[in-house]
């Protein structure tokens, strides 16, 4: 009997999934994280382009940007002063908790998501409204 590489059935499914790894997140994730959005961020932030701001600004193309700066909304000092970018990763602490990242949260009258892939499928969504 043959095996399927060198390394047998095994090494098969290693190299399956680390291939897999590096396709595009599916759409299915997405449509979870636009669920999500709506649920989470929606009633406050929009995504209309041109942007919209809203009782939060606009998040139209938020990720890679730095925070404080969608143009014509009254951010909190505490946000201007915090000198963060958007990144995935300074993203997913402020969904967690903004007042842990933000000395005083800033304006945003949100108490966080604790849920890591709920986290995370939100910031993927957001990734792909540039």
């Amino acid at each position: 009997m043959r095996t399927f590489c060198k390394y047998g059935l095994g090494g098969y499914i290693l190299v399956v999934l680390a291939l897999s790894c590096a396709k595009p997140v599916p759409s299915f994730a997405v449509d979870v994280g636009a669920d999500l959005y709506d649920q989470e961020c929606a009633d406050c932030h929009s995504l209309a382009k041109p942007p919209k701001n809203k009782k939060g600004p606009s998040l139209a193309g938020i990720m890679g940007k730095p925070a404080a700066a969608v143009p014509n909304f009254a951010y909190s000092d505490a946000l201007k002063l915090a000198r963060i970018v958007w990144t995935a990763d300074k993203m997913d602490a402020y969904i967690e908790n903004p007042k842990a990242l933000v000395s005083g949260g800033g304006k945003m009258k949100y108490d966080g998501l604790k849920n890591v892939a709920e986290r995370t499928a939100i910031i993927e969504f957001l990734n792909r409204q540039q």
